[in-house]
């Protein structure tokens, strides 16, 4: 057992966005974005089926265009994620996705021209029960704003994000999510702060343009990490300059290293030295790879020598620890009769790990059976 701090989320309004809902305690979402060009219906759909494998809960793609509106049907007529159309300034564009049943607008409403065509937007979106989201970026504030405050300042994203969500109170539409992203991490977390003090709608969390792959996710995993903790935030994205499915695998990563949500294997491998036993980086690399449509919760550690190993192991669900030749493998604190073969390690550690994760299945459908009778 892991020792961890409860998090007491802040309250807010639940929407829902397709099957999968948003806000009041509903399990925080991860969300990724295609980098695909629209218009080519088959990378899209592709690369969305993609991100469903690894355990996607809602896909954003931009719809720039009438032509990429067209596309946007055919995609979402082959994919079973929730759909958010990205959609900036020609409101025709979102009564279109609409007909074709996306599955939520983020679009700023105060960007789309006159009064009649956001309400032409949000009558729509309230006739089809489809959110909006209100994205506000650190980087495309309003000019007006801009020249008032000099520069980005968390008071500007939120008097920015405030300016939006007056358009729809005033259009008595509650059903929205906000976001006020920058890609400056105090930037970004302080104006997360002081719109979750304004309002209580559920909000998007992300760290925009956070960078390539590595430091990426540092950025993101530092000022996600922080609002998270403290209670802030429904749903998220974590921006990488790289392959989508690598956002939500650290999505993911960040969640479950916060002990918020646990999806898949969470590994516990130390950096190595001298006292290891067994190639340690080689093992845990490999099984990260292979383990990747395993989705059940398990904490797994692989410690090459005694001196951390057996902590470990007790305190995981299944743990390694390396020993000469052969090297002990505890299962929920117990210490098995069996032991792996160091040079075999990779193959029979996924073997007893696929089934283990069968056998927490099975355990876990038969309490779901109990409660249901």
């Amino acid at each position: 057992m892991h020792y961890s701090i409860p998090i007491n989320r802040r309250k807010s309004k639940r929407i829902q966005v397709g099957n999968v809902p948003v806000g009041d305690g509903a399990p925080i979402t991860v969300q990724s974005m295609t980098n695909t060009n629209t218009i080519d219906v088959t990378a899209t759909v592709k690369q969305i089926q993609a991100l469903e494998r690894v355990g996607v809960d809602i896909v954003r793609i931009s719809v720039p265009t009438m032509n990429a509106a067209e596309t946007f049907k055919l995609i979402k007529q082959q994919v079973h994620v929730p759909l958010v159309a990205d959609i900036h300034f020609d409101y025709r564009i979102a009564l279109k996705v609409a007909e074709y049943g996306v599955d939520c607008l983020r679009i700023n409403p105060g960007n789309i021209g006159n009064e009649a065509r956001i309400r032409s937007v949000v009558d729509c979106a309230r006739y089809n029960n489809i959110p909006i989201r209100i994205g506000i970026n650190a980087g495309s504030l309003e000019r007006d704003l801009q020249t008032k405050y000099g520069e980005p300042t968390p008071e500007v994203l939120l008097e920015s994000a405030l300016r939006h969500i007056d358009i729809l109170d005033r259009l008595n539409f509650d059903q929205f999510k906000v976001s006020v992203k920058a890609s400056d991490i105090f930037l970004a977390v302080q104006s997360y702060r002081l719109l979750a003090s304004q309002i209580d709608q559920p909000l998007h969390l992300g760290i925009t343009e956070a960078g390539s792959a590595r430091s990426g996710a540092v950025k993101s995993a530092i000022g996600l990490g922080l609002l998270l903790n403290e209670g802030i935030g429904d749903t998220l994205r974590v921006s990488l300059a790289t392959d989508p499915i690598e956002e939500v695998k650290v999505g993911f990563d960040i969640l479950k290293s916060m002990r918020i949500r646990a999806r898949g294997i969470n590994f516990i491998a130390c950096p190595t030295c001298s006292r290891q036993e067994f190639d340690v980086i080689g093992t845990v690399n490999a099984l990260e790879q292979r383990l990747e449509d395993i989705v059940t919760p398990m904490d797994v550690s692989i410690i090459g020598c005694v001196v951390n190993g057996l902590g470990e192991a007790l305190m995981s669900t299944i743990g390694v620890t390396g020993g000469h030749k052969t090297s002990s493998c505890y299962e929920d604190g117990v210490r098995q009769r069996y032991r792996f073969d160091n040079k075999l390690i990779v193959d029979q550690l996924e073997a007893r790990i696929r089934a283990k994760a069968i056998m927490l299945d099975d355990q876990n459908q038969i309490g779901i059976n109990l409660i249901d009778k």
